[in-house]
């Protein structure tokens, strides 16, 4: 049985949580050949607070932006 297990930081709706649980089901199912009824997919949610980036806690600083 594959497990997809995903870490994101609190703030997501549950909408988002189920789009990626799929997508992510389905990306599995495809690359490995999976049934889609055996795939699991964990999701834990972090408090910003408790997750840093580039040596700061995410809840002070803002996400890096994307340049094209």
């Amino acid at each position: 049985m594959p497990i997809a297990q995903l870490f994101i930081l609190e703030g997501r709706t549950t909408t988002q949580k189920n789009n990626l649980i799929r997508e992510v089901t389905e990306a599995m199912s495809r690359s490995i050949d999976a049934p889609i009824e055996r795939i699991r997919v964990i999701i834990t949610e972090m408090p910003k607070g408790n997750f840093g980036i580039a040596g700061e806690s995410a809840a002070v600083t803002s996400p890096p932006t994307l340049e094209p």
